[in-house]
């Protein structure tokens, strides 16, 4: 079998001084250097590539793998247990790939491989693509990671308009941001409950078996214990039997905040006000989407001081608030008057959620996508209304909210990107107890 091509680099530069000054540390351009191979591996599964720096083989895969193979090989055994398969065709554009779960999110953009026709590039119309993609499901300082790839006719796409060949012009830039954002949407909507699995994993990390030392009271004194006149096996046999429910039975609560559910194989510790932040968010969504948003005329409108920025903002945002269900109004200098909320937010605490929005329009500038401002406006009002943390649930309340979570898209993570459950599957359990 053929050798293939190699490549031996020494001295670059050496001749050049202007540009050897420019050159980061060793390590750093080796760095950069074995990412520029590990996408060329990831763009050719078929190929096998070997990086070899200073005696030292940072990457080495074989030839003939298929494409998830190569993924795996070249992102870890982490992300493929935490990613999800993708796929759309629209027209002529074709989009596939691996997206990383909204959970399962990097500090940096740097696990993002971004593919062309086979080219790899670092386009800053597929990173905000993926980005909207996301809008709803992650934090906004984290990052997703995702292997993607577009293919579409070489006409359809321009590949000179950068020295390195790292940026693209698309002729239809609008139909591959949408094939791309409708693909991964879908994709993670299909995954309604999966959560980080590294979640558990640190989770259980974190115990460690307690010494006999450690102060407790001898099997004696807890036996003497249990010998009060209490009915435990009584409220045991009461719980009803475990369906198969992916999310399992409510079988309690803890700190009036986190629901215990047992499945037929572990358990799940579910973040009530979290999980129906969510819940409400993607209601109020579906409402406004099918133009039955519900809204509620207050019988007395409710007058909300503000500073005069604040007020600024709300009333140039007034067209985008009631498509949201707010109507407002301006009130003089330093205040403004609401008339209508959402129903599902009538009762809440108006000025409270008035001040959040305000705020949230703080962050955004007349560029910002109507949809993404109505969306944010939307999720404020959610979290507000959502159950909150030190309330206590009925076993039928905490029940109907993990069906609620089982049929609804995303209920993974809140609206602000965190997990809403995690789940410890029995070997989990067994570690933790030396069983396995």
């Amino acid at each position: 079998m053929s050798r293939g091509t190699e490549i031996e680099v020494r001295d670059l530069f050496f001749a050049t001084p202007a540009r050897l000054k420019f050159l980061k540390t060793d390590r750093a351009e080796s760095a950069e250097a074995a990412d520029v191979v590990r996408r060329m591996a990831l763009a050719y599964p078929h190929v096998g590539f070997s990086f070899v720096t200073e005696d030292r083989r940072v990457l080495d895969v074989p030839p003939g793998e298929k494409e998830e193979q190569r993924i795996r090989r070249i992102l870890g055994n982490d992300f493929m247990e935490n990613a999800v398969p993708f796929g759309l065709i629209r027209e002529d554009v074709q989009v596939h790939g691996l997206a990383g779960l909204p959970t399962w999110t990097r500090a940096h953009g740097n696990m993002q491989y971004l593919f062309v026709n086979g080219r790899s590039v670092r386009d800053r119309q597929l990173v905000g693509a993926v980005r909207g993609a996301y809008a709803d499901v992650m934090a906004a300082n984290r990052f997703p990671a995702i292997a993607l790839f577009v293919t579409c006719p070489p006409d359809r796409v321009d590949v000179n308009v950068h020295p390195a060949k790292a940026e693209v012009r698309f002729r239809d830039p609008a139909l591959v941001r949408s094939v791309i954002i409708s693909a991964i949407r879908a994709a993670l909507a299909d995954r309604r409950q999966a959560t980080d699995t590294t979640l558990a994993q640190s989770m259980a990390s974190n115990f460690r078996p307690m010494s006999s030392s450690s102060g407790f009271a001898g099997f004696a004194d807890v036996q003497r214990a249990f010998a009060m006149d209490m009915p435990i096996a009584a409220s045991v046999s009461e719980d009803p039997p475990v369906a198969d429910y992916p999310l399992g039975q409510a079988r309690g609560q803890l700190h009036d905040t986190y629901i215990v559910s047992q499945t037929r194989d572990g358990l799940v510790l579910i973040d009530q006000h979290a999980a129906h932040e969510r819940l409400v968010y993607e209601r109020l969504k579906r409402e406004r989407a099918g133009r039955q948003l519900a809204i509620q005329p207050l019988l007395v409108p409710e007058v909300v001081d503000l500073d005069t920025a604040m007020v600024e903002r709300l009333s140039g945002a007034a067209s985008v608030l009631a498509e949201s269900g707010l109507v407002i109004e301006a009130f003089g200098d330093g205040a403004v008057i609401v008339r209508e909320v959402p129903a599902a937010i009538a009762g809440g605490d108006i000025s409270g959620i008035i001040r959040d929005v305000a705020d949230e329009l703080a962050t955004f500038d007349a560029s910002t996508a109507v949809e993404t401002r109505i969306n944010h406006v939307l999720a404020t009002m959610a979290c507000h209304h959502s159950v909150r943390a030190g309330r206590k649930l009925r076993p039928e309340e905490m029940n109907a909210l993990l069906r609620e979570m089982e049929a609804t898209p995303n209920s993974g993570q809140c609206n602000h990107g965190r997990p809403t459950f995690v789940e410890l599957k029995l070997s989990d359990l067994e570690r933790l107890f030396g069983r396995r």
